[in-house]
């Protein structure tokens, strides 16, 4: 069907390809100019892999889909390509090579001349072959260091975009409310505040080096019940709008995202893909968002298959169409034939896929896709040979040594220090015995996002193309004058306990014992940790509890090292070791930074964006809990944390003092400013990570006890001093109401200036005046930091 539209044109080139006409304007007479067939095959991706050789893509067979023939689909033109540099180990300029050459393939054969946005992983980078592998998002949250997440993140979307891809699939901004979940490695934290500043700064990198960030997933995806992947979601249309919701409305509103991806949830029996009040009503008309929402991978086929809230697969789509998802990932399923088919029956209005085209459109008009000088030849191929793949191959670097600084940088700012009796920093040990699974495991420090995990143990023949070293191999480079002795003992998940004696006879003749403990990433069961890898329990995998123990009963005092994608309850371990240090999938720079916190060449700094427990069977439970979460004398269960949120240590002593608040009532329109001065009080040089938490001890719904409102990082030398001074708006008050509301209400406050959850340092109250006051999606979000010597 071709729509009868006069289309204004110039001799020399079409209004849609005129960059002096407004956007708008293009994208409508682009619009009126295309068949039905040309605008669906906009809405749809179609999964590739990058040639070897530098040649076109080759459609990518995955079990959930069916064949697809490019020749066949391509003249109608196409909408994504999904995945081109991480579906299969190719060389980087080989692999940039075969996206220019496919980019031209779909140019050539679509008569408007429309390239297809190509789009990517980037959760801990960029998930490509060769590309440098950063820190987990956990680490992110670690650091308390939105600045340093966002460099990290300009730096992959410079890479990304380089070679020609327009768009990344991160962050994660799901906040963690059952540690037992697989993909809690993927997420920033369990505070929607910190998930929320961490992840906008992410969004703020990779947007700032022209690729589009996309946020998932929206929404309640982490909420599962029992912590199980692709599980129903059972949350209150409060704990959605206080904890979940927060992280993508600060994305959107100052992040600037510009694409949401649907989660696969589905809450109170309405799944997001299919949530017209979610996806329409929430994020475009009360939010303003005016990007694309992207199906998460196969999501749309999902309502006929897993929620049954669709006869067929037309109508998925129309559903889909209708809530408001505007592209198809990762391949066509519903939104090709059965679409055209249920438009053609008057089942899908054609004004719903215009909708969607519009916004599609207007996404590749602003990335420059749709203007007459646009080139497939991306920036890292000026002025290149093109015509010869093998002069090509090794040209383009993705794990430059500026990315290295940069993952080990953050690695450094995320190493938590859980406990420690002053056995750290390690005095010149003579003798080391170094035991666990993680001990000389390279790929340890590797969430299941990375390129090596997720694709690489498919290809076991290629390389695994980046310097991973090994923690002993980091720590002989520490301790060059140890003699340090390795011992596997157990391994992450197989229960023997055939290697444990060995260990212990290796520890006894010792000095220090380290032992590297945690989890293996992998996907769909393949690992301990990672997407569809989800726990039982909170207990170390298979025995390395028992190598632990055995280790602490060999009289020689254990360093507890973790390597691990979530944290896991640690036994005796809590009291027994003589220190304990906390890292997420640190990635390439991270076995070199733990062995620097070991020697104390680097000073701890990060900090728990998730509880430790203290009990292997406490889930779900979060600090934000209410007073009914709270240990009790009615409950055998105590979900107490070992170690709470925003716990760390440092190699340094603080003293806090003179607290001040400017004001002792404020109206609840107002703000109010509290100050107070940190001193290092200690030998050396330290990081402080002053926290502000909020108590509402009387509120017309049940609050957490406590919530997370703001925080900075204090770096500080021996005897240096800072006064710091927060400005407090009441809006960091609200909460949702009985009747759906955000609101603020009057009544008093406590500002909790803390450590951590579990160390308030300075305390004070202010009372909030006047009338409850309705806080909207145009609140403040920030209290406002200010360092001063």
């Amino acid at each position: 069907m071709t729509a009868n539209v006069a289309v204004e044109t110039t001799p020399e080139i079409p209004l849609w390809n005129d960059p002096s006409h407004p956007v708008s304007a293009r994208v409508d007479a682009l619009i009126g100019a295309m068949t039905l067939q040309e605008k669906i095959a906009q809405l749809y991706g179609v999964w590739v892999g990058a040639s070897a050789n530098g040649g076109e893509v080759a459609p990518h067979q995955h079990d959930m889909e069916e064949a697809v023939d490019l020749d066949a689909l391509l003249p109608s033109g196409l909408g994504q390509l999904t995945r081109p540099f991480g579906t299969a180990p190719v060389d980087p300029a080989l692999g940039a090579l075969s996206l220019l050459r496919t980019q031209t393939r779909i140019t050539s054969a679509n008569r408007f001349g429309i390239p297809a946005v190509a789009h990517e992983e980037c959760l801990a980078g960029f998930a490509a072959w060769g590309a440098t592998a950063y820190p987990v998002p956990l680490s992110w949250g670690a650091t308390f260091d939105p600045d340093v997440i966002r460099r990290m993140a300009a730096a992959i979307g410079r890479d990304m975009r380089a070679v020609g891809v327009h768009q990344g699939l991160a962050p994660v901004l799901d906040v963690v409310r059952d540690l037992r979940w697989g993909r809690v490695e993927e997420t920033i934290g369990e505070d929607p505040y910190l998930v929320g500043t961490i992840g906008t700064a992410y969004v703020q990198g990779l947007e700032s080096a022209g690729i589009v960030a996309t946020l998932k997933h929206f929404v309640g995806y982490s909420a599962s019940r029992a912590g199980r992947n692709l599980a129903p979601t059972s949350v209150g249309p409060r704990e959605r709008a206080d904890v979940l919701l927060p992280p993508f409305e600060m994305a959107i509103r100052e992040g600037g995202a510009r694409s949401v991806m649907h989660a696969y949830t589905d809450i109170d029996g309405i799944p997001s893909a299919a949530d017209e009040k979610l996806l329409t009503g929430l994020l475009r008309d009360t939010w303003g968002f005016d990007g694309t929402v992207v199906a998460d991978y196969f999501g749309i086929a999902f309502l006929k298959t897993l929620h049954g809230i669709a006869g067929d697969f037309a109508d998925a789509a129309g559903a889909a169409l209708t809530a408001g998802v505007d592209i198809e990932l990762p391949t066509v399923k519903t939104f090709g034939a059965p679409l055209a088919d249920a438009v053609a029956e008057g089942r899908v209005p054609e004004s719903l896929i215009d909708r969607a085209l519009r916004r599609v459109l207007t996404q590749k008009a602003d990335l420059g896709l749709l203007d007459p000088d646009w080139s497939p030849v991306p920036p890292a191929f000026a002025g290149a040979d093109l015509d010869d793949p093998d002069a090509l191959r090794g040209t383009i670097d993705l794990d430059s040594p500026a990315n290295r600084e940069l993952a080990r940088e953050i690695a450094e700012k995320a190493v938590v220090l859980l406990a420690n009796d002053g056995t750290l920093p390690l005095a010149a040990p003579r003798r080391i015995a170094l035991v666990g699974p993680n001990a000389a495991e390279g790929t340890a420090v590797l969430g299941c996002y990375s390129f090596p995990q997720h694709v690489g143990v498919q290809h076991p023949e290629i390389p695994v193309g980046i310097e991973l070293p090994s923690l002993a191999e980091s720590l002989a480079a520490e301790f060059p004058d140890a003699e340090i002795t390795v011992a596997r003992g157990t391994g992450v998940d197989d229960g023997d306990l055939s290697g444990i004696a060995e260990a212990v006879d290796t520890a006894r003749d010792a000095d220090i014992v380290v032992v590297a403990l945690g989890d293996r990433a992998g996907l769909f069961g393949r690992g301990t940790s990672g997407e569809g890898c989800d726990a039982e329990s909170l207990a170390l995998p298979g025995a390395q509890q028992d190598l632990l123990n055995a280790l602490l009963d060999s009289g020689t005092p254990v360093v507890t090292v973790l390597l691990a994608g979530r944290p896991y309850a640690l036994g005796r371990a809590v009291e027994d070791s003589a220190a304990i240090v906390q890292s997420f999938f640190p990635g390439v720079g991270g076995t070199r930074a733990i062995a620097g916190v070991l020697s104390g060449r680097t000073a701890p700094s990060g900090r728990l964006p998730v509880s430790v427990p203290r009990g292997p069977g406490s889930q779900p439970a979060t600090y934000l809990g209410a007073r009914l979460a709270q240990a009790s004398e009615v409950s055998n269960i105590d979900p107490t944390p070992a170690f709470g949120f925003g716990h760390g240590l440092t190699y340094t002593t603080f003293a806090w003092s003179d607290l001040t608040l400017d004001t002792e009532q404020a109206p609840t329109d107002g703000e109010f400013t509290v100050s107070l001065t940190v001193r290092n009080t200690g030998e050396r040089s330290g990081t402080e990570v002053v926290q502000l938490y909020l108590h509402d001890p009387v509120a017309s719904v049940v609050q957490p006890v406590q919530r997370l409102v703001g925080y900075t990082r204090l770096e500080l030398a021996p005897g240096e001093e800072r006064r710091v001074r927060v400005t407090v708006p009441a809006d960091l008050a609200s909460f949702t109401g009985r009747d759906g509301r955000r609101i603020v209400e009057p009544g008093e406050l406590e500002l909790r200036l803390s450590a951590s959850s579990t160390d308030a340092r300075l305390t004070t109250r202010v009372t909030l005046t006047g009338p409850v006051r309705e806080a909207d999606h145009t609140r403040r979000f920030h209290a406002e930091f200010t360092v001063e010597d």
